[in-house]
């Protein structure tokens, strides 16, 4: 590579020749990367009233990009983990100029130091069975839609399926009879197979049954016959959680996204007593950490682990609180 090779392309090279052909990346993280490179390159033209086209490597420096990041979060209302994942491509750019550009040596070092930002893990939500009875219940089994939505509801809710890899599914990724499954190809390039329970049988197989598709069309389409893109699918889960808050209230305090039933399928899992080891094999998780968050959440082990313990010159149990008419007993 020539020391004099212009920042538009090195840009082109990397998503062409490291992301695409060497790492051979997921659409989704190339997507990802795409979102990132058009915010910043909208932002260095604003600041530096230059074209993309025309600006140069010394230009994106280190103090560019910090007010680039500072005004996603402060202008833009980005959080501090999609800021650090805006960073991440950023500073993954970065670490292939280095090896195309070494001149730039100093100008790197300084980007690639460039801390990720700390921030307020919180704990996750999940819906509950009562909520999830509601949620079901919402959709219009007299229509089209709502017999699909129910289908989709219920094998996200007992699967544990990114949304990407619902709206990826074919028929050809779902096997009925014995040892019922579905396949799908998740994050990394990881193919998966997830046991099905009874319930969602019976609603894939009816719905199969009325859609009549060959096995290389969507399971779920929209109304064109095409795949539902993510959005749609928040837009209708949207749809559903407003109309099941009039039967359980407590939905109106949580932020239901499509990833909160994949937590909720794992909350579920958790609760049962599944081990976390097998819950990451289910959900398809890189490592064990992701899925210690479900430790964190359920107050139920909690509980449990409380009920083992023995208070100081105490029985052992959770303490109870009287019946008020035995306490008013006890109070004389």
């Amino acid at each position: 590579m020539t020391a004099n090779i212009t920042f538009p392309a090195l840009l082109q090279a990397f998503f062409t020749d490291r992301l695409l052909q060497q790492k051979q990346v997921s659409p989704h993280t190339i997507a990802s990367y795409r979102d990132t490179f058009c915010l910043l390159l909208r932002y260095a033209q604003q600041q530096l009233h230059k074209t993309p086209t025309k600006l140069t490597l010394a230009e994106l420096n280190a103090p560019l990009i910090i007010a680039f990041l500072d005004h996603l979060q402060l202008e833009r209302g980005t959080s501090a983990r999609s800021r650090n994942v805006r960073l991440a491509a950023i500073h993954s750019f970065f670490q292939y100029v280095a090896l195309q550009a070494p001149n730039y040596s100093g100008l790197i070092e300084q980007v690639l130091a460039i801390p990720s930002m700390r921030y307020e893990r919180n704990p996750i939500e999940f819906l509950t069975h009562a909520e999830i009875d509601a949620l079901l219940a919402a959709t219009d089994q007299s229509t089209w839609i709502g017999r699909r939505d129910r289908a989709l509801l219920l094998l996200a809710l007992q699967s544990g399926l990114r949304v990407s890899e619902l709206i990826g599914l074919r028929w050809q990724d779902i096997v009925f009879g014995t040892g019922a499954h579905v396949r799908c190809l998740g994050k990394g390039r990881k193919t998966r197979c997830t046991p099905l329970r009874k319930d969602t049988i019976v609603a894939l197989q009816a719905w199969q049954g009325e859609q009549q598709g060959r096995s290389e069309t969507p399971v779920f389409p929209n109304a064109r016959g095409q795949s539902l893109s993510r959005d749609g699918v928040a837009y209708l889960l949207a749809k559903y959680v407003a109309i099941a808050c009039q039967h359980s209230p407590s939905l109106q305090h949580k932020r239901v996204t499509p990833h909160v039933l994949r937590h909720s399928a794992a909350m579920e899992l958790l609760q049962s007593g599944v081990d976390c080891a097998v819950i990451a094999l289910w959900l398809g998780h890189e490592s064990m950490d992701t899925t210690q968050i479900y430790l964190h959440a359920s107050l139920e082990l909690k509980e449990r682990a409380l009920e083992k313990t023995t208070p100081v010159n105490g029985q052992p149990g959770r303490y109870h609180p009287d019946d008020e008419l035995m306490a008013f007993l006890k109070g004389l």
